[in-house]
Formats: C-alpha cells, sequence, structure tokens
C-alpha cells in the first residue's frame, strides 16, 4: 500500500485571512504543512520584528506538527508598482541586489522554521537585457544566495514559471549545470501545472524523472496553454496520474496545493482541495486491491 503523501497549502490562496487563522485551517482540514509566501499581510521579512514573528510561527507549527516551504513570489512586496520587481534580471545592480537581500532573508525564515526548502524564481527578461546579459546575472544571484544556504544549512529550489525567463524544467536543467560547484544544490520546485501549460512533457513524466532533484512539488487545476491555477477539479489536467507518479516515487516532501486566485473563498477551498486529493489517493488504492 502506498504511503500517504504530505500536503500544503500555498498562503498565496488565503491573503483574506490573518496567517494564525490560515494555518487554524489547515491544521483542521488535515494538511501536514504550509507553503508560506513571504508577504506584508502574513510574514512580513523586513518587519522589524521579523525574527520575532518568525520565532513564534516556528512555535504554532510546531504545536501543529506541521512542516513548512517558503515561497518567494510576492507580488508588491519589493516594489509597489511593478509586480515581483525587481528580480535576479534587474538591469540595474541595484535591483539585484534587492532581489538578492530578500531571498537571502527567506533563507534566514527558513532556517528558523526548519523549512524544507526555499523556492525562488528567476523573473521575466527585461526587454533592454540580452538573453546571454540575463543569464549571465541571474547565474551570479543565484551562486550568491546558493553560497548563503549553504552556510545556512537550507535547500534553495528553482522553480520555472511560465513566461519568465526560465520556464522549463530544461531550463532548469541548463542553468544548474552552469553552476559549478553548486549544481547539485539547486534543487528543481516542481509546478506541475506550468508543465501542463508549456507542453513540454506530461507533468507525471517530469515527477518520475526528476525525482532525485525535488525541492517541492505544487499542485494546482489547470487548462493546457493558460497559466491560470484553478481549483483541483478545474481544467483539463488529470490529477490522479500526478498522484500515482508522486506515490510511485515516494515523494517525501511537502506537496503544495497552490490556489492563488482562491483567496475570497479559501475558507473553503482549503478544506476542499485536502479532501479533494486524499480522495483521488483512496480511488488509486482500491485499483491496486
Amino acid at each position: 500500500m502506498s504511503k500517504a503523501l504530505r500536503y500544503a497549502y500555498n498562503t498565496n490562496g488565503c491573503t483574506n485571512h490573518r496567517l494564525d487563522d490560515a494555518l487554524d485551517l489547515m491544521a483542521a482540514a488535515g494538511y501536514d504543512g504550509v507553503a508560506l509566501t513571504l508577504d506584508w499581510h502574513h510574514l512580513d521579512p523586513f518587519a522589524r520584528d521579523w525574527k520575532d514573528r518568525t520565532e513564534r510561527l516556528r512555535q504554532k507549527l510546531d504545536a501543529y506538527g506541521m512542516g513548512c516551504v517558503i515561497e518567494t513570489g510576492a507580488r508588491f512586496l519589493l516594489d509597489p508598482i511593478s509586480k515581483h520587481d525587481p528580480t535576479l534580471l534587474h538591469p540595474e545592480p541595484a535591483g539585484r541586489a534587492r532581489r538578492v537581500a530578500f531571498l537571502k532573508r527567506a533563507v534566514e525564515i527558513a532556517a528558523i522554521l526548519n523549512a524544507e526548502t526555499v523556492s525562488c524564481w528567476a523573473g521575466i527578461k527585461p526587454a533592454s537585457l540580452t538573453t546571454a546579459d540575463a543569464h549571465d546575472y541571474l547565474l551570479a544571484g543565484l551562486r550568491e544566495v546558493l553560497q548563503f544556504a549553504r552556510s545556512m544549512k537550507v535547500v534553495l529550489s528553482l522553480e520555472p514559471e511560465p513566461g519568465m525567463l526560465i520556464e522549463t524544467n530544461a531550463d532548469y536543467d541548463a542553468v544548474s549545470e552552469q553552476l559549478g560547484e553548486y549544481q547539485q544544490e539547486l534543487r528543481l520546485a516542481l509546478d506541475l501545472g506550468h508543465v501542463w501549460v508549456t507542453g513540454e512533457s506530461e507533468p507525471a513524466e517530469a515527477v518520475e524523472r526528476y525525482a532525485d532533484r525535488l525541492g517541492t512539488v505544487s499542485i494546482e487545476g489547470m487548462n493546457r496553454g493558460v497559466h491560470f491555477h484553478l481549483p483541483l477539479h478545474e481544467g483539463d489536467m488529470d490529477i490522479p496520474p500526478l498522484v500515482r507518479a508522486l506515490q510511485r516515487v515516494q515523494f517525501g516532501g511537502l506537496v503544495c496545493v497552490e490556489l492563488s486566485r482562491e483567496s475570497p473563498r479559501a475558507h473553503q477551498a482549503i478544506p476542499e482541495s485536502i479532501v479533494f486529493l486524499r480522495q483521488v489517493e483512496q480511488s488509486l488504492a482500491k485499483q491496486t486491491t
């Protein structure tokens, strides 16, 4: 019998709730952890008392027996008028330095929370940059963050994101191969819906291919070619084969439900999602008996 997978819920899908309230909902629903998107309204990494808040959060997670993944995809945390900016690809050194500093702070928070990984992405290539320069900036930033993460004993994972410089798993491969001594330390943050959007492979095949490099996995409903996160029962991506693949490789990390558009109904989406996934597991178990 396959071991039950460990599920988390991403806090970017419950932005209308206080963090404590969201965690209470997740614990009550039976989640094994939380994918914590660092942001001003939940855990602000730039607040003066960020360390004290993080320590209090660690105590709450410990009390619930919940694990954690740190997500760094907040939309306007670094710039109130430019979504996701500045990135590691920013044309100006000061912009890139701000993103690096943020990722280092995320690593510090991960160390306090004993998080399984810190997930990050590359960013969209600015029109003013050549592709070669963009890759150089990305590699330089990743090396600096990876060096810091190594010193803090924290795992860093890179998430391919549709529309960004690194948007496919093949892009991740190319980047990791250029990291020299850090090649084996940069894990893959695999979003199964993103694989479905780009069409580079079947998502289940990606699970098996990268089983030994997975830092974390995200799951949601998705339509082919349309990057819009949907509840798990919506979209044309078949979920059971993904759960089966995760079971087959015995993935032990957190499988994170990411419903970034569902905050207004998070009180329903949080329990609905894990019920859906557990029902899929039960159905698969019956098929093997």
